[in-house]
Parts: C-alpha cells; sequence; structure tokens
C-alpha cells in the first residue's frame, strides 16, 4: 500500500531570484559548441591585438566583408568576417548574443545544425547584406550608397540567423517572441545606427527566417498561429519600446547614420559641441547666452531631460502591456504629435527650402529623410489603431483623479515658481523678463533643449536663479509625472467598471454567492446593484442584450428579488436581459416571471470531509499521485503576481501553445486566461521538477460566505505537451487534500460549457441544437471531454442554466454569447469555425 499523498506546499516568494538563476544556468552548462566557438573568438582576437580596437587596416582588408573585398575576389571574407570583432565593445555585444541565441539553438537543433546554421547563416546573411547594399547604391539610395566603401567584421551576422531559425522550434509564445525580438534588433541596428554591420545582421535575419521556414515546413504545414489577448499587448507593448530604444542606441555610437537617425537629437538631446558654442557666440551676446544656458543645462542632473521621450514611450508601453486604455489613447497621442511636428517642418520647407538647407542639391535629400523619419510614428499609430480592442482596461475614478492630482499640482507648482521666482530674477534675464514673456516661454521648461525656439520665444536665463528655474521646473514635473503614470500603471486588477468593481467584490466576500461566483470580479463586467446594496449583478452588453456573468450575489435573501431587479433595469434601457451559466434557483425565480431555460454546462463539485482516495473507483488518481511521487514532481501553491520569472513564463509558454495549438482564439467571459491568474486572491498550483521545470497549473477562485472562503472553484488548467502525464489529476487532487487540511467544504471543478452528463428526460429542440455545438466544438475546445475528465473524481453534479425572458430573442441572444466567448474571432477563424460545424 503506497504512502499517502503529501499536500501541496507553498512556494517561497524569498527565493524566486534564485529559481531564475538557477535556470538560467543550467543551458550554459551543456552547451559545448558555443562555448568552444566563444573561446575561439576571443583567442583570435588576444593573439591578433583585435580586441581592444578591431584588427589592424591591413588585417582588415584580408579578412573584412563589404562591397570592395567582394569586387576584390576576396571570395572568403563573407566566413573570415565571423571570427573578429571590430572593438572591445563589439567582443561584448557579440558574446552576449551569442549566448543569448546560440545556446538554447544547441539544446533545441542538436551541435551539427546549430554550427551549420551559424557558418551558413553568416555567409548568406552578409552576401544578402552586400546585395542590398551594392543594389541601394545603384538605386541612389544616399544611406546605402554611404556604405559602399565599408568592411566589417562580426559573428553576429550568424548568430541573428541561427536565432530567427530557432524560433521555429519553439513554443508559440517564444516563436513570437524571438521573431519579434531578432527582427527588432536587427533593424534599430540598421535604421538607425546605419552601419554596414547592421544591414549585414539584417541580412543574417532573413536568411535564418527563411531558412527555418524551410526546414519547418518539412515538418508540417506553416500557418499563422494565433496570440493570446496578453501576448498581443506585448507584442505591441515591444514595438512601441523598440521605436524608444532605438534613438537611446543611436546616441552610443558617434558617427551613426541610419535614415531614422537624421532627426535623432528630437528624440535624444545632444550637447552643443564646442564649435556650435563658438558659432552661436559669433552670432550674437544672446546666442552666446542662450547656447551656455543648454550647455549648463547638461551640467546638471537636469540633463535626463534629454532622453524624456524614449523614456515617456517606455512607461506608456508597460501601460500597454497592461492593457491600459490610457496608456493606448496616450501613446496615440504622441504619435500624432510626432506626425504634426514632421508635417509642420515638411510645410515649411517646401515653403522656403533655402531656410532649411542651402545647396539646391541637397534639397531632396532633406526630403526625403523628413519623409523616413515621418513613417515611423505613422506605422505605430496604425499598429496601435488596428490593436485598438486589445486595450479595454480603464482605471478606477480614484486612480484618475489621484493621477490628475499629483501631475496637475506638479505642473502648478512648476509654472508658479518659473514664473513667480523668475519675475523676481526678472534682471538675470536676457532680455530682462517681463510676465508675459515668462508665460510664454513656460513651454521652454517642459522640452527637452532639442526643442528650444520651435514652440515659443523664451527667456534666456543668465543669472545664478534663473538657470537653477529653467534646469528644474520642468526636471520637476516631469519626474513626478513619469512617476505616477508608472505607478498608476502598475496597480495589479484593473476592470472596465473598476469603481463599481470595487463596490462588488465587497458584497461578494462579505456576503459571497454560488460558487461561480467569482467570475463576476473579472474583468469586463458591468454591475447592477439593488436600491439596498445587498445583491448585484454583473453583466456585460453586447449589442442589445444584457448577458450576466452567473447568478445574482450577495444577501441570500436578496438574491431572489434581484432577479426582477435586473429585468426592470434592462427594460428601461431597452435590452434584452440574460442569465447565463446560473443554478437551479435563479433557474426557479426566473420561470415564476415567465421566464424560458435551457442548460448550457454543468458544474461538478467535490465534497472534501469525508474524501479518500481508496477503492477502484480512484485508481487513476492514486496512480497519478505515486507516478509524480517517483518523478520528483511536487506541487506548489503560488499567488501568480508573486511567483517567480522563472515559473511563470513557463506558464505564458505553455499557455500560448495551448491557444496556438487550437488554431482558434483562447475563449473568455465564463473561461478563465492569464489575465485573470493576475489577482492575489486566486491560489495557483503549479507542479514543477526538481529542475524547476514547469509540469502543468491550475488556478483556484475562492467561495466565500460570511467574509470566509468555505469552498475553491477550479478555473485555468495547461500542461506542458511534453510534460509529466498525468499531471492534472495530480494537480487537482494535490489541491483537495491541501484544501481538506484547511477545513473547506467543497471543491468545485467548475462548468463544462456545452456539456452534460445523460438524463433519461427528452431533450427539446433548443437543448438538442445546444447538445450539437457542444459536438462540433469537441475536436476544437473539448468540452465533453472534459467533463469526462471530471468524473474520475467522483463528483456530484449541479446542472447550470440559461434563462430568457422571450424566445424571439434567441438569435441575438446566440450572437451575445458567441461574441462574449470570443471576442476577438477573426475573419478567418469565422471560416474555421463555421468548417467545423458543417464537417
Amino acid at each position: 500500500m503506497s504512502a499517502p499523498a503529501p499536500a501541496p506546499r507553498v512556494g517561497d516568494s524569498r527565493t524566486a531570484w534564485r529559481t531564475t538563476l538557477d535556470r538560467l544556468r543550467v543551458p550554459i552548462r551543456h552547451a559545448p559548441f558555443t562555448l568552444a566557438f566563444l573561446a575561439v573568438l576571443w583567442i583570435v582576437g588576444a593573439v591578433t591585438g583585435s580586441i581592444g580596437s578591431g584588427p589592424g587596416p591591413r588585417r582588415m582588408e584580408r579578412i573584412a566583408v563589404g562591397v570592395p573585398a567582394l569586387a576584390e575576389g576576396r571570395w572568403w571574407t563573407p566566413a573570415s568576417s565571423l571570427l573578429w570583432c571590430p572593438g572591445l565593445g563589439g567582443y561584448l555585444g557579440a558574446t552576449a548574443l551569442v549566448l543569448l541565441l546560440v545556446v538554447p539553438s544547441e539544446r533545441r537543433l542538436g551541435v551539427a545544425r546549430t554550427a551549420g546554421t551559424l557558418l551558413g547563416g553568416q555567409i548568406l546573411g552578409t552576401l544578402l547584406g552586400v546585395g542590398a547594399v551594392q543594389l541601394g547604391s545603384v538605386a541612389g539610395e544616399q544611406w546605402l550608397d554611404s556604405l559602399t566603401g565599408d568592411l566589417t567584421v562580426t559573428p553576429s551576422v550568424g548568430a541573428l540567423a541561427v536565432g530567427a531559425a530557432l524560433s521555429y522550434r519553439l513554443s508559440a509564445l517564444w516563436r513570437r517572441r524571438m521573431r519579434l525580438g531578432v527582427i527588432a534588433f536587427a533593424l534599430v541596428m540598421a535604421l538607425y545606427v546605419g552601419h554596414l554591420q547592421g544591414v549585414l545582421r539584417l541580412g543574417g535575419a532573413a536568411v535564418g527566417l527563411i531558412g527555418g521556414a524551410v526546414l519547418y515546413r518539412r515538418r508540417g504545414p506553416l500557418r499563422l498561429r494565433p496570440a493570446s489577448h496578453t501576448e498581443a499587448r506585448v507584442l505591441v507593448a515591444l514595438v512601441v519600446a523598440a521605436s524608444a530604444i532605438g534613438p537611446m542606441v543611436a546616441i552610443l555610437y558617434k558617427d551613426a547614420d541610419g535614415p531614422l537617425n537624421s532627426f535623432s537629437d528630437l528624440y535624444v538631446s545632444v550637447q552643443p559641441t564646442a564649435a556650435e558654442v563658438r558659432d552661436s557666440c559669433a552670432v550674437s551676446a544672446r546666442f552666446c547666452h542662450a547656447v551656455h544656458a543648454v550647455q549648463n543645462f547638461y551640467h546638471s542632473p537636469a540633463t535626463v531631460l534629454a532622453v524624456l521621450v524614449p523614456v515617456l514611450l517606455l512607461v506608456l508601453a508597460e501601460g500597454l502591456r497592461r492593457g491600459l486604455r490610457l496608456a493606448w489613447a496616450l501613446a496615440v497621442l504622441v504619435q500624432l504629435a510626432w506626425m504634426a511636428l514632421f508635417a509642420e517642418w515638411l510645410h515649411d520647407f517646401l515653403g522656403s527650402p533655402a531656410d532649411y538647407i542651402t545647396a539646391p542639391a541637397e534639397h531632396t535629400g532633406y526630403l526625403q529623410a523628413l519623409a523616413e523619419q515621418m513613417l515611423l510614428p505613422v506605422l505605430v499609430l496604425v499598429l496601435l489603431l488596428v490593436t485598438r480592442a486589445r486595450f479595454p482596461l480603464l482605471l478606477p475614478r480614484p486612480a484618475l483623479r489621484g493621477l490628475a492630482l499629483v501631475t496637475g499640482g506638479a505642473l502648478l507648482l512648476a509654472c508658479a515658481a518659473s514664473v513667480g521666482i523668475g519675475y523676481a530674477v526678472r534682471d538675470q534675464y536676457d532680455p530682462r523678463a517681463t510676465l508675459p514673456r515668462l508665460a510664454a516661454g513656460l513651454v521652454s521648461e517642459f522640452l527637452p533643449p532639442a526643442f528650444l525656439g520651435y514652440f515659443a520665444d523664451w527667456p534666456v536665463p543668465v543669472g545664478g536663479t534663473a538657470q537653477i528655474l529653467y534646469q528644474y521646473c520642468g526636471l520637476l514635473f516631469w519626474a513626478v509625472t513619469l512617476a505616477a503614470l508608472l505607478v498608476t500603471f502598475r496597480r495589479p486588477r484593473l476592470h472596465t467598471d473598476a469603481d463599481a468593481a470595487v463596490r462588488a467584490r465587497e458584497l461578494l466576500v462579505r456576503h459571497g454567492g454560488s460558487n461561480l461566483a467569482y467570475l463576476t470580479t473579472w474583468d469586463g463586467n458591468y454591475y447592477w446593484s439593488d436600491p439596498a446594496g445587498r445583491a448585484a449583478v454583473a453583466y456585460r452588453v453586447i449589442a442589445t442584450v444584457a448577458l450576466t456573468t452567473g447568478d445574482p450575489f450577495g444577501a441570500p435573501e436578496a438574491r431572489a428579488p434581484a432577479v426582477a431587479g435586473f429585468a426592470r433595469h434592462c427594460d428601461e434601457r431597452g435590452w434584452t436581459p440574460c442569465f447565463y451559466s446560473v443554478t437551479g434557483q435563479t433557474r426557479a425565480t426566473a420561470e415564476e416571471l415567465g421566464w424560458r431555460s435551457v442548460q448550457v454546462a454543468e458544474e461538478a463539485v467535490v465534497p472534501l470531509p469525508g474524501l479518500a482516495f481508496t477503492g477502484k473507483k480512484w485508481q487513476d488518481v492514486r496512480t497519478a499521485l505515486n507516478k509524480a511521487r517517483k518523478e520528483g514532481i511536487v506541487a506548489e501553491w503560488w499567488s501568480f503576481p508573486d511567483a517567480p520569472v522563472a515559473l511563470t513564463d513557463q506558464v505564458r509558454s505553455i499557455s500560448e501553445e495551448w491557444v496556438a495549438d487550437k488554431g482558434l482564439p483562447e475563449m473568455g467571459f465564463t473561461l478563465g486566461g492569464l489575465d485573470e491568474l493576475d489577482d492575489p486572491a486566486v491560489r495557483c498550483l503549479i507542479a514543477v521538477d526538481a529542475e524547476q521545470t514547469v509540469h502543468g497549473i491550475t488556478s483556484w477562485m475562492p467561495v466565500h460566505e460570511a467574509g470566509q472562503p468555505v469552498g475553491w472553484t477550479l478555473d485555468f488548467m495547461r500542461r506542458r505537451t511534453d510534460g509529466f502525464r498525468g499531471v492534472m489529476e495530480f494537480l487537482i487532487a494535490s489541491a483537495a487534500l491541501g484544501f481538506k487540511e484547511e477545513n473547506a467544504r467543497f471543491l468545485s471543478l467548475s462548468g463544462a460549457p456545452l456539456a452534460r452528463t445523460a438524463t433519461q428526460r427528452p431533450p427539446a429542440t433548443l437543448q438538442r441544437m445546444l447538445d450539437y455545438a457542444g459536438k462540433m466544438l469537441e475536436p476544437v475546445y473539448g468540452f465533453r471531454s472534459l467533463l469526462n475528465f471530471k468524473a474520475k473524481f467522483q463528483p456530484e453534479y449541479h446542472p447550470l442554466y440559461m434563462t430568457y425572458p422571450d424566445p424571439a430573442a434567441l438569435p441575438a441572444i446566440t450572437r451575445a454569447i458567441g461574441k462574449a466567448y470570443l471576442p476577438h474571432l477573426t475573419a478567418a477563424q469565422w471560416v474555421r469555425l463555421m468548417r467545423q460545424f458543417s464537417g
């Protein structure tokens, strides 16, 4: 007889960093080719004296690749350029890139394929990049033409090819992230820095993507896999972040000359050079005072405002990652501001080109630079507009008021100090300041130095106090504003109707509701409550249908009257009410009002007080527990927001792979996803092995009564496709044992939509239609298989119903339910779904 199964242990958030570090060390220890290649790279650099500043001029002519090298017949240079870097920074950067991309490739693709991809990607990528430079030169593209005489060495071309090819062997989550990361890095280095290396890297990335696609097709058809809502937000945020990081990377290079770097000083302000100071002082005393004021600005803490625009975009990217509508709106405004600025300059330039460029021959180049620079905000704006539906979350009104008070107060304080104190020391400006001039020049206080003079005539600070005001007023405002935005964006939970959600959660915790009542706290719900505030209904309006998220919740005696109260609320607004996924009590109350009902799911409930995994009927569960013990797999309790990155990132990857394999988007409404895990009240049970590899995860929502959890409801279930078989049985059984020790009364395995146990009563026409829909969707979503799986835990079955007042509204109700479960269904996915029904 086996030993009793242990209850799950609680994960220790204090060791989260150690868990992440241990997982990072393991791949490096098992990457002999990568370590050998890096050793050769550094040894060759040391022997040839190239580590400090790169190979010497004579050696560069023999080993470096470029248009001149290939034109003069040095055919070996695409390969020889793999073994050198242009300097110490190049060696360090290449080492980091190789460790990041080649190490995981060695484990996924094997040593031979990784080595072949590295060498082949280096050769083909450099040839493709050199060919693009030559073709651009022939076409008259100024940037590419300027690279025709350059030579370079770097192994990063092959490394990016390896990373791009590797992406085809990764999970859906990391496949998209790897491709976006490789392409974004190559584009940033090419379009902002503009060196020959950047163009060759872009060629390497293209070769890796094409080569990986060829290899991938041998393993099956290549198709675009959908991203979950969370991952789509992450990808959009990464694009916005890349547009901010590009200019910051470019300033690290003295000779950066990419096509998107023509106006880089607008993104990252640059200190005036000694020559610019001399030229300004030669014009007039006021110009001399102005350039010295800017120079002193860079010698003070206010110099951080030089990177104001990129930092603002990075803060907004964090808000986009969390799905916030405010971050989306601000990001759109920033892109529109850039477009307006460049459009204004374009208008001025076309009206008077001589004011910008003296030589007429250079007018075309300046016009091209303006057009190229405007292209980036246009593309980012289009992306934001296309993905607008991914960012529905609104901040609570108290949070908005707090944000407005903090930023508004900082603005008023900075303006009052600038004008009030500035007027007191008006003699310290050139010319002598007046109140109107100080007020008109306020814009200059809040913008980076690169924008001075573009928007308003600013009073030039000459004296010490005036310069302090110029340096610190804007710094104060932006430091407070960016910090307030970041803190507000990082609040853990947000809701479409945030204020009502807070009150509804308090009501739910105080009085409780059905076993599925915690679904009402999810985002997307609006809330109706009775006049006394004793009961509430969570709902969402789709077209003209008000679809509830389960039963009314709150004080038990107030729940039944809430059905009629919510119906009146809907009638006053011209909506059709529909109580969805409700228990028999709500169904009986609705039928007293003359409503119809139909079963839409079946909830499986496991009583805990007498639970014991004994007898033949528990054989599968005991087998899973014993097998997990033998394989060293344990169950750990975590709060997902506090879990280490090493675990949460694996969970995201497993979930994305699950979504991608469906070919249809992840369902929502009463089925939770990754977003719903980000709640401190939700408990996650994660199965991990000795190497902290995640094999599966379940999440459990509390069922409250009198302010305390009395039961727990299963929501999120995901398992690794190549992981421990029986992990779901192991996790649910472990959770049951843990909750039993905590004196919980029951465990709800939640409801399986469009699935029910057989009954002797013949189904009505509508019930037969729903049964048929469940049968057709079974290959995609597996609702019936899920119900059969839950039978292993010997549950009690409780039917869940949909109640509605008017059968004539069923078509609208059906569309509303479909939209609620699949709000982001694309046309292609709709066609596939229809084929599933017709098949």
